[in-house]
């Protein structure tokens, strides 16, 4: 293996733990503040949480949506370009001809934006006595898979509940995405329960490594988030994690660390093809 190619199997990855409140300028302006110092620790690739720019809940989809391209993503394009880096830009509630999405802008090192992820799975749960949330009241849900490719691998998109579905991870395994991201706001009841659980298992169901960037914890907030943005390696080891308050995290991706994985234990190989498939029934945005 030459120098170039060795080295183009690592890069750093930072997650930004972004504290958000009710006052989207502020948000705005802390996110460049951290891309900033997450790309002067050598990141490639940075990652922003979900609603990073606005308060999460159904009663504020509407008040903080804007279309795309628009005031918030010329902002990441601006910094993606400062910064040279690989921009996930968390999600924002999108209005598109009146109706409202959850998604995640991701932009090149050259500010462009290469990519658009629908949330596909809208949050729609009840546990009694614990919480009640119902994302499909205001928000329509994606219909594409998402993937985007960087010098060093391909990357697939998910949002927040997108995660629990594990046939999108598998999907994107399959069309050979190293790395999966998802920016995610679990809650006070999944958080401790189900948030590292189920990034350790799409990362060792898929040998990959799993990214997930929360807002951090509000307690005065309406909905109030768990925190503890983490990244997972294919062994299903948490390699980096954040507590509660704002904080950057960073890791070191090894491809060839996830390539001796996968000829480890081939799973990929060895799947029954004859007796089981996962496929997919679109053709992904990308």
């Amino acid at each position: 293996m030459t120098a170039v190619a060795k080295a183009m199997t690592k890069f750093r990855l930072a997650v930004i733990q972004l504290q958000v409140s009710s006052v989207k300028a502020d948000n705005l302006s802390r996110a460049r503040s951290l891309v900033k110092e997450a790309a002067g620790q050598g990141s490639k690739v940075v990652l922003l949480p979900e609603c990073f720019n606005s308060p999460y809940g159904t009663g504020f989809f509407s008040q903080y949506a804007e279309r795309i391209p628009g005031e918030s993503t010329q902002v990441l394009s601006e910094v993606a370009k400062e910064n040279k880096v690989f921009l996930v830009g968390g999600s924002i509630p999108e209005d598109d001809g009146g109706k409202l999405y959850n998604s995640c802008p991701v932009f090149g090192p050259d500010g462009t934006l290469i990519l658009k992820h629908r949330k596909i799975h809208l949050f729609d749960i009840d546990v009694p006595g614990k919480i009640r949330f119902q994302e499909s009241e205001t928000l329509s849900p994606g219909s594409s898979l998402s993937v985007f490719d960087t010098p060093f691998c391909k990357v697939g998109v998910g949002i927040c509940y997108d995660m629990r579905f594990a046939e999108l991870a598998q999907l994107y395994s399959r069309e050979g995405c190293q790395v999966l991201v998802y920016p995610g706001a679990f809650n006070m009841t999944t958080g401790p329960a189900h948030w590292e659980l189920l990034q350790r298992a799409r990362a060792l169901d898929n040998q990959v490594y799993v990214a997930t960037a929360s807002p951090a914890r509000d307690e005065s907030a309406s909905y109030v988030a768990w925190g503890h943005s983490t990244v997972v390696n294919p062994w299903g080891e948490v390699i980096s994690k954040a507590g509660a308050e704002e904080a950057v995290i960073y890791a070191d991706i090894d491809l060839q660390y996830l390539a001796d994985i996968r000829q480890q234990i081939p799973i990929t190989a060895q799947r029954r093809s004859d007796l089981y498939a996962v496929t997919s029934t679109q053709d992904r945005s990308s």
